[in-house]
């Protein structure tokens, strides 16, 4: 069976592609660009059946992911953030779903997940504080996933600490404008969120132990593998397909640009063996970048489709995989930008856009290669990595 979301998309490459700037000038995603994206249903890929989802293999969301991001890398950036969300809402509880889900099977949900807010516990729930940066899409959402901390009677962190992953409505959370003023990726609308005193019951809320467990999915009943995916091959799959999209959208461009120039030497680029060696390396490297992370999307799957259970020393070495993927694109990028002269950074030269969208994605947490590369050589030298910090991006 093919993709008929990639296909989609490829049949509205241009039009995508013409909205880049008008994304950036918002500082979000035009509004066109956002129902692009719904029409062709990139956001319902990993979206369970039951509601008008695909349910796709993890690999066909990272190659339309990937196609998005080449023609605009913001939009690829949402399609990749937003895109994966539908992916741990088949964990929740089907009451919710109906309330997302049930009159729009389109709605789309926000995050972010990082643990910035508390829950102090009530009746029947939590009542939940805090503020998030980088909630990507979210003047597109309706819902919003968000990270906090378990609270004490007092509204501070419980201890032993536990992490929750809580589900609020629009009406519960403020989007603050003017929060989002950065030099790239400015068409993802990543603005500041806020929460105060919202109360949140029970049944929206996921231990996010459970996620990293997998015990979340198993409790839910679900068969299909992708759900089984463990929350670290999951979750950067469409941040790090994103910014090797990026990649060869610079790298398209720079053909294009470079196919007819001259430089100010005389000299014709297609005469220039430094300028075609870069070429040939960079585009071997970004290409290189793709196989490796859908590889590794593809092996985690046919492990978890196997019934068997993805051991902590392997989740490391998927990370490490993808991690690198993203460098080893961004490094590329850096070296055809390097040689395409002054002229590729005017404004109305889409190069610069993409790589700068490429260096920013860089920036998110789950590219940080440092404690990623050092629990991943630990693992594979056979010493146990220590707990803590080290390990929650594994």
């Amino acid at each position: 069976m093919g993709n008929p979301v990639l296909e989609a998309i490829t049949q509205r490459a241009e039009e995508i592609s013409a909205l880049g700037s008008a994304n950036e000038t918002l500082c979000r995603l035009d509004d066109q660009a956002a129902k692009v994206l719904r029409e062709a249903g990139v956001i319902r890929m990993l979206q369970p059946k039951i509601h008008g989802g695909f349910e796709f293999h993890p690999r066909e969301f990272a190659e339309t992911v990937m196609k998005i991001a080449s023609l605009d890398g913001s939009t690829g950036w949402v399609a990749g953030v937003v895109g994966v969300h539908p992916w741990e809402m088949a964990y929740a509880d089907p009451r919710v779903q109906e309330e997302i889900w049930g009159e729009n099977q389109d709605t789309w949900i926000a995050s972010p997940y990082a643990p910035m807010g508390v829950a102090r516990p009530v009746d029947g729930g939590y009542v939940f504080n805090g503020r998030w940066q980088f909630s990507s899409g979210t003047d597109h959402c309706d819902w919003i996933f968000l990270g906090g901390m378990l609270g004490d009677e007092e509204g501070k962190v419980a201890k032993p600490p536990e992490s929750l992953h809580l589900i609020l409505p629009r009406s519960d959370y403020e989007i603050v404008e003017d929060s989002w003023n950065v030099v790239g990726l400015r068409g993802t609308g990543s603005k500041d969120v806020i929460v105060r005193d919202a109360f949140v019951p029970d049944y929206r809320v996921i231990p996010f132990s459970k996620v990293v467990d997998g015990s979340a999915a198993r409790e839910a009943g679900l068969t299909n593998p992708t759900y089984h995916l463990p929350f670290s091959v999951a979750f950067p799959l469409g941040i790090t397909a994103s910014v090797i999209g990026m990649a060869e959208g610079a790298l398209a461009h720079h053909l294009a640009y470079q196919k007819g120039r001259v430089q100010i030497t005389g000299t014709k680029i297609k005469d220039d063996p430094y300028v075609l060696y870069a070429i040939s390396e960079a585009a071997a490297d970004i290409a290189a970048a793709r196989s490796a992370l859908l590889d590794n999307a593809s092996r985690m799957y046919d492990l978890v489709a196997a019934g068997r259970e993805v051991t902590f020393d392997e989740r490391a070495v998927s990370r490490r995989t993808q991690v690198q993927a993203a460098w080893r694109a961004v490094r590329a990028v850096d070296e055809i930008v390097n040689r395409s002269g002054g002229n590729a950074m005017r404004v109305d030269n889409p190069i610069q856009r993409f790589w700068r969208d490429a260096h920013v994605g860089l920036t998110h947490a789950i590219h940080v290669p440092g404690a990623v590369f050092h629990v991943s050589a630990l693992t594979q030298l056979g010493i146990e990595p220590p707990q803590g910090p080290m390990r929650s991006m594994i």
